[in-house]
């Protein structure tokens, strides 16, 4: 992974913002994401919560850069509703991030561009209503070592204040490590000089 993608915007919990337009409701959802599975689960919750809304729309960026994305109109006219709702994720600069609007009909056709303002309007108070963090990728590694090593292999650890977990202490020790992106040709480089030590990325 390049370095320039290792610190990312995101979202630091779930939040929430309404929009109303000429009669519809506009509920828009943001949530930080790591995962497709995570994305499906938001969107069956609040398949649950709202049965009875008219639309929801939605877009997602996952990954470096946010090179993993989704859009879906949900019914809406094509790129009336989830396209906008990209590009405001795209403009702030966020990934690991599902957006979702729920409309609620009001009667009232919009029209194309009354709904591409509607649905972006929407997402853009729930950026706003949002706490916005940087945080910084890690790559995990599967360690393997001797027993005798134990000791070396922590204090090396130690130094790099990373913080080990699943360690398994047997003739052949395990442990497995995140370490962030900018940081992990200097880890593998310490780590090395540890005789018959192991590193596996996972």
């Amino acid at each position: 992974m390049d370095e320039k993608t290792a610190v990312f915007r995101t979202p630091s919990a779930p939040a929430e913002a309404l929009v109303k337009e000429r009669g519809s409701r506009f509920l828009a959802f943001l949530y930080p994401v790591e995962s497709e599975q995570a994305v499906r689960l938001h969107l069956a919750r609040l398949r649950e919560l709202h049965p009875k809304a008219t639309h929801h729309c939605y877009a997602w960026r996952l990954g470096p850069a946010g090179v993993l994305h989704r859009l879906n109109d949900d019914g809406e006219p094509g790129g009336s509703a989830a396209r906008p709702m990209f590009n405001v994720l795209l403009a702030e600069g966020l990934t690991d991030v599902l957006a979702v609007v729920v409309r609620y009909f009001g009667g009232t056709k919009l029209g194309v561009p009354g709904l591409i303002a509607a649905y972006k309007a929407a997402v853009q108070a729930a950026v706003q209503a949002a706490v916005v963090i940087e945080k910084t990728r890690e790559t995990a590694f599967l360690l393997r070592f001797p027993y005798a090593c134990l000791n070396e292999v922590m204090r090396r650890l130690k130094a790099a204040a990373l913080q080990p977990t699943d360690l398994l202490r047997e003739a052949t020790c395990t442990l497995r490590v995140n370490v962030p992106v900018p940081e992990v040709a200097a880890f593998l480089n310490r780590c090395r000089e540890v005789y018959e030590l192991e590193i596996i990325e996972e």
